[in-house]
């Protein structure tokens, strides 16, 4: 005996709308891995619109996210956020290589069919943001963005 014609179609938006739940609910996962994994830096054009004295903690975590670190002191709290890119360092072997293949057609030629090894593990910290809040810990007291 086949099923209701009804009842097919409560069951297959139910399982609809478990799929759309769990999506909304993966989404915020998946993009904060991608900021992770991609290195994703701090955007300048949101740092040049805090305003000391006048930006709210709300728009802050609107534009930067969540913090890196959170520390809390007795004139405020403080977050700072932190970006960091993929660390590319020759060693000395290979920019004494790279040194004779100047002086040897034979060693550039060699050294043009070798790959340039990527340490993904390797990071090294590429900007980072501070910002200070005034005792009510809602308002920006001050905020300083350095890049590397």
């Amino acid at each position: 005996m086949k099923p209701h014609q009804s009842c097919k179609g409560r069951m297959l938006l139910r399982d609809r709308g478990t799929a759309v739940v769990l999506l909304v609910l993966a989404l915020p996962l998946l993009l904060g891995a991608w900021k992770t994994f991609t290195g994703h830096g701090i955007n300048r054009s949101y740092v040049e619109r805090i305003q000391n004295g006048k930006t709210k903690k709300p728009e802050i975590l609107t534009w930067f996210g969540d913090p890196q670190e959170i520390k809390r002191t007795p004139e405020g709290l403080i977050f700072i956020y932190k970006s960091f890119r993929a660390k590319q360092e020759r060693s000395s072997r290979e920019a004494r290589e790279v040194k004779q293949s100047a002086d040897t057609p034979f060693q550039l030629e060699e050294n043009l069919k070798k790959k340039p090894s990527k340490d993904i593990s390797t990071q090294e910290l590429a900007s980072t943001l501070t910002i200070r809040f005034q005792p009510d810990g809602e308002t920006v007291q001050s905020h300083d963005y350095q890049e590397f």
